[in-house]
């Protein structure tokens, strides 16, 4: 029977060893408390030692999303609990480390703590209660006298009990991509755990701001039981107390919706809609009003899509894909040889910029001779794009003119300064193609014979993943086997080009190996 009201849980399980315990952990979690159960994630903390625990940043990964995924579902199970996982330790890959040093308030203070941590006698060891004890205080508002319980969940063969912690996992490539301004709509009668589910995804993906659309009165008409639903207050009030427990950084917006569109079409700063399996078809409405809302100067036909990424990112196999699939590709790489070449468009101005000493013996310029001139100077570098990318950049509207000559409904910039050189106003889409930089260095190195120095320093003079994402409508990993790739690309070639701005879609199979173009599908 259950004896306290409110609890905090700290799980200390490794996160690969956590998922086939959770329910019974939670079973043996509800007998202890009757209300509000707050879960706390930190894998591999030992509560043994003299020295005082102390709580580290977790990263927000497509593994730890199908953890709290999974939290929220087994809590089904046991309709007394309201479950609450927090957030506060799980940070975005864009956020720099803050500390975490002071002590977060929760609405309803815990009277006890839980863990699945188990020591070796199996029983209430006093000096692990009292590392537990003070951690839990170290980190969360308690209330005096905290009971603390050491749980021995009875867990099924081959769950994994006993099993020592495992070594910190590699987690490059795996983090969750997050973006400034998040969205959400829904009506949030009676918060239920599947819109836990719902608003902690949003938590994980938004660095500064959730604005909140809350259906009320017009769109509750059609609404079954409309008369059961919660005032709009009161709503409110419970979702932002949930909120600000789970994620108190955060800064919180909640509006009325009275259309289906609400702000999401209007405010500038929104960069990612969340949606739900119900409200899928929303989500691409939103984006193609934002689309129309949009003053573009681009003609609707063809469709511009800029393809860019760092070298080794795969982005060229993305780009001969696209075309297999019927569209027109732009080159700008080839383009860019054609503006070098005798009697090209950016020859004699290049020359006249950095001497004859860079030309072949048959007039043609070196192009490594030329790098060797500008690698590293900003100055001299500055000199040659201000010449070179004005000039491609022409040459690639004959280009996407020809498309339209052609009759292409959808043309592709494959350009990897896309970002670099202001192209963006070129295209109605930004498709980004990343990799992990453990991954980009060893085709580096393997496709160009490269030192790992060397491959490190080509990839440290351009833009980074995260600096891409930012920009990006879209983003691909070419990480698997390329029929995975082939596949992503397929999904965003049929429902992505409409779009103004990522559509996620809060589903367990989004995270799957495309996980990394999950956060883009619709």
């Amino acid at each position: 029977m259950s004896v306290f009201r409110s609890g905090l849980l700290v799980l200390t399980a490794p996160l690969s060893a956590l998922s086939p315990r959770l329910a019974p952990i939670l079973a043996s979690a509800s007998r202890i408390v009757e209300d509000t159960l707050y879960i706390h994630l930190q894998p591999g903390l030992s509560l043994t030692g003299s020295s005082q625990p102390k709580s580290t940043y977790v990263p927000a990964t497509c593994e730890v999303y199908n953890v709290i995924n999974k939290l929220y579902a087994d809590a089904d199970a046991h309709g007394h609990l309201d479950v609450r996982v927090l957030l506060t330790n799980i940070r975005n890959q864009s956020l720099a480390p803050q500390s975490l040093s002071s002590v977060q308030n929760l609405s309803h203070p815990p009277e006890v703590v839980l863990t699945d941590f188990q020591t070796s006698d199996g029983g209430q060891y006093n000096p692990v209660k009292q590392q537990l004890e003070r951690y839990a205080t170290s980190c969360y508002s308690c209330r005096p006298n905290l009971i603390s319980v050491l749980l021995y969940p009875d867990y099924e063969p081959g769950t994994g009990e006993g099993e020592q912690p495992l070594q910190k996992p590699d987690w490059d490539g795996m983090f969750l991509h997050s973006y400034s301004d998040v969205v959400v709509g829904g009506t949030f009668d009676r918060l239920h755990n599947a819109h836990k589910i719902l608003l902690s995804t949003c938590c994980m993906l938004a660095e500064n701001r959730l604005l909140l659309g809350i259906s009320d009165k017009n769109l509750l008409e059609n609404k079954l039981l409309k008369e059961l639903i919660q005032p709009y207050e009161k709503r409110v009030e419970k979702l932002c107390e949930f909120l600000v427990d789970i994620k108190p950084s955060l800064r919180y917006d909640t509006v009325p919706l009275l259309d289906p569109y609400g702000p999401s079409i209007t405010d500038p700063d929104l960069k990612c809609i969340v949606v739900s399996e119900e409200t899928r078809k929303g989500g691409v409405a939103v984006n193609k009003k934002r689309l129309e809302n949009k003053d573009l100067d681009l003609p609707s036909c063809p469709y511009v899509i800029g393809l860019t990424g760092g070298t080794g990112s795969g982005k060229s196999s993305i780009a001969r894909h696209l075309e297999h699939l019927g569209a027109y590709l732009v080159d700008v790489d080839r383009l860019g040889h054609e503006a070098y070449a005798p009697g090209g468009p950016a020859y004699g101005q290049v020359v006249e910029a950095f001497g004859a000493d860079l030309l072949n013996e048959d007039g043609t310029i070196n192009r490594k001779v030329l790098g060797a001139k500008v690698f590293g100077n900003q100055e001299q570098l500055k000199s040659l794009t201000d010449i070179v990318w004005p000039v491609i950049a022409q040459m690639a509207k004959k280009q996407i003119n020809e498309a339209v000559v052609q009759g292409k409904a959808v043309c592709v910039l494959d350009a990897a300064v896309l970002l670099e050189a202001g192209w963006s106003d070129m295209v109605h889409e930004v498709w980004t193609a990343i990799i992990p930089e453990t991954e980009a260095l060893s085709r580096i190195m393997a496709r160009d014979g490269l030192s790992e120095e060397a491959a490190r320093s080509r990839l440290q003079s351009q833009l980074t993943n995260s600096q891409r994402v930012e920009q990006s409508h879209v983003v691909l990993c070419t990480l698997w086997e390329p029929e995975v790739t082939h596949r992503q690309v397929r999904i965003m070639e049929l429902y992505h080009l409409g779009g103004r701005w990522p559509v996620v879609s809060c589903r367990v199979q989004c995270l799957a190996p495309c996980c990394s173009t999950s956060l883009s599908t619709i």
